[in-house]
C-alpha cells in the first residue's frame, strides 16, 4: 500500500510540530513555506531528515498530497490553497491533525480578546492543582509537537478563528468563548457575522457530557448563540446580572456556582489580574477549575498569585513619575479599548501599525476622556488622524519604537501613563508584536 503523503504549508511552530508528528506516524512528509524558514525550524527539519522548500510553493510537490496541514496564517485566498481546494485535497489545521493521535482531553479558549491571559491562567490553576497538563495552540509549544513527545491527561489550548476554520472532527471537552468583537475582518469578507460563525465552531461536535463557558454580557456571543445548537452543559459568566449556574459579580465578589455542591467566592481585590476585562478572564478560568472539581483553596491561591503574560498590559518602568506600560499584544481596537479602560487617566497613547480595516469609533469616548496625546507608530497613520483629530489636541507621527518613546517622554507630564497599545498588527515596522514590545521596552530603558 502506498504511503500517504502529508504536505505542511508553513514552517513555523505549528508546521514543524505537525511535521514531527506526521513523520512519527509513518507518513511521507513534505514542508513548504512561501517565506524564509527561521534557522531553528530549518535545523529541526534537517535533523529529522524531513524534506522542505522555502521562499516558494512548488505545485508538483504539493498537489500530490493525500492531505494538507495549513498554517493558520495562510488565508484561503492564497493561490496554493485555491489550487488544493480545486483538486479536492483536504486542508486541515495542525490542531485537527494532532487530536487524532491523543486521548488527552482538551480545554479550548477562543475569543477576540483575553485568550492568551485566560489560557495561561487556566494552565496555571491546573498546574498548581497537580493536573498532568500541557499548554499549546496559539501559545507556547505546538500541540502536535507535544502529542509527539509528551503524554498529558489534559491540554489547555488557545484557539484562534483561523485555526477553527480548518477544524472539522475536533472536539473541545471544555470550550470557552470569551467575546466576539470585530477582528481580522479582512479574512472574513469584512462581515462580522462570518467571523462570529467561525468563533462558534468552538462548540462543534460537543455532546451533553461536555461544557461550554461563555460571556453572558457579550452581545455578539448572545446573537450567535441564538443561531447555534449547543449540546454541551452551558455555564455563562456575567458582571451585570446574577446567573443560576456559572459565575457572576455581586458586592465586588466573584461567585461561581456549578452543578457541584461547593460554590466558590473571591473578592475581586484579591485577584492577581485587575481591570474589568480581567474579572471576565478570571471568572471563565474559575468555572473551568470548578468543572474539573479542583479545590477552592487551590483556585483562590492560583487566581491570587498569577503573573500575566509578556506584552499584555506589562508594567515596564516608572521614570520621573511617568508609568510606561507595554501592551504590544493589543493588535485590534477592542484590546486597546480594554487597555485604556484598565489604566488611569492622563494617557499618552502610542498606537498604529498595519490597519486591518479597523473601526476606531468605539475608542472615541475613552480617548476623549483619558488621552492627552496620541503618538502614531507606523508607515501609514492617516486613518488614526482622521478618527481622533476632534478628540485629541496632539497627534504625532513616528517611524520607530525608539522615536515613539522619545516623543512620548517629552509629551508626558508627572503622574501620566505612556501606554503602547497599538490596535494594529505590527508587520510594517516589526517582525511581530513581541519584537514591537521588546523594542519599546528597550527604548524605555534607554531614557
Amino acid at each position: 500500500m502506498k504511503t500517504k503523503r502529508i504536505v505542511i504549508l508553513g514552517a513555523g511552530e505549528s508546521g514543524v510540530g505537525a511535521a514531527k508528528l506526521a513523520q512519527k506516524h509513518g507518513f511521507d512528509v513534505f514542508v513548504s513555506d512561501f517565506g524564509a524558514i527561521a534557522d531553528r525550524y530549518k535545523s529541526a527539519l534537517q535533523e529529522l531528515k524531513i524534506s522542505f522548500e522555502e521562499k516558494q510553493h512548488t505545485n508538483e510537490l504539493i498537489l500530490n498530497a493525500t492531505e494538507v496541514i495549513k498554517s493558520p496564517g495562510i488565508p484561503t485566498t492564497a493561490p496554493i490553497v485555491k489550487a488544493l481546494v480545486k483538486n479536492n485535497i483536504p486542508v486541515i489545521s495542525e490542531i485537527e491533525f494532532a487530536k487524532r493521535y491523543t486521548t488527552a482531553k482538551t480545554i479550548c479558549i477562543t475569543g477576540s480578546n483575553g485568550k492568551s491571559t485566560t489560557t495561561m491562567l487556566i494552565y496555571h490553576i491546573l498546574q498548581n492543582a497537580g493536573v498532568n497538563v500541557g499548554l499549546g495552540g496559539n501559545i507556547g509549544q505546538s500541540f502536535a509537537a507535544q502529542v509527539c513527545e509528551a503524554e498529558y491527561d489534559w491540554y489547555v489550548l488557545e484557539i484562534s478563528s483561523f485555526m477553527l476554520d480548518d477544524m472539522y472532527d475536533f472536539k473541545a471537552d471544555i470550550a470557552v468563548l470569551l467575546n466576539i468583537t470585530p477582528d481580522h475582518l479582512d479574512r472574513y469578507d469584512y462581515k462580522l457575522e462570518n467571523y462570529a460563525a467561525s468563533k462558534m465552531r468552538i462548540v462543534q461536535n460537543q455532546t451533553d457530557k461536555d461544557f461550554f463557558i461563555y460571556c453572558a454580557d457579550d452581545e455578539e456571543t448572545l446573537k450567535s448563540l441564538q443561531k447555534t445548537k449547543i449540546n454541551a452543559k452551558q455555564y455563562p459568566f456575567s458582571i451585570r446580572k446574577k446567573v443560576e449556574e456559572g459565575a457572576y459579580l455581586e458586592d465586588q465578589t466573584i461567585h461561581i456556582n456549578t452543578h457541584l455542591k461547593q460554590p466558590f467566592t473571591m473578592s475581586i481585590s484579591e485577584l492577581a489580574l485587575q481591570g474589568k476585562h480581567n474579572i471576565y478572564n478570571s471568572m471563565a478560568s474559575g468555572i473551568v477549575a470548578k468543572v474539573l472539581e479542583l479545590r477552592n483553596e487551590t483556585i483562590r491561591e492560583s487566581m491570587g498569585n498569577f503573573k500575566n503574560i509578556e506584552h499584555r498590559l506589562e508594567f515596564v518602568a516608572k521614570i520621573s513619575d511617568v508609568t510606561y506600560i507595554n501592551d504590544s499584544k493589543a493588535t485590534n481596537v477592542n484590546s486597546t479599548w480594554y487597555a485604556l479602560e484598565s489604566v488611569g487617566s492622563d494617557v499618552v497613547l502610542i498606537m498604529g501599525g498595519v490597519d486591518k480595516g479597523n473601526d476606531y469609533s468605539m475608542l472615541k469616548d475613552l480617548v476623549r476622556s483619558k488621552v492627552s496625546a496620541i503618538v502614531c507608530m507606523g508607515k501609514d497613520n492617516k486613518r488614526i488622524h482622521e478618527a481622533f483629530e476632534d478628540d485629541v489636541d496632539i497627534i504625532v507621527n513616528t517611524f520607530s519604537a525608539a522615536e515613539a518613546v522619545q516623543v512620548a517622554y517629552h509629551l508626558a507630564k508627572k503622574g501620566n501613563t505612556v501606554l503602547l497599545s497599538p490596535a494594529c498588527a505590527s508587520f510594517d515596522l516589526f517582525k511581530n508584536y513581541e519584537d514591537r514590545g521588546n523594542q519599546f521596552k528597550a527604548a524605555v530603558k534607554e531614557l
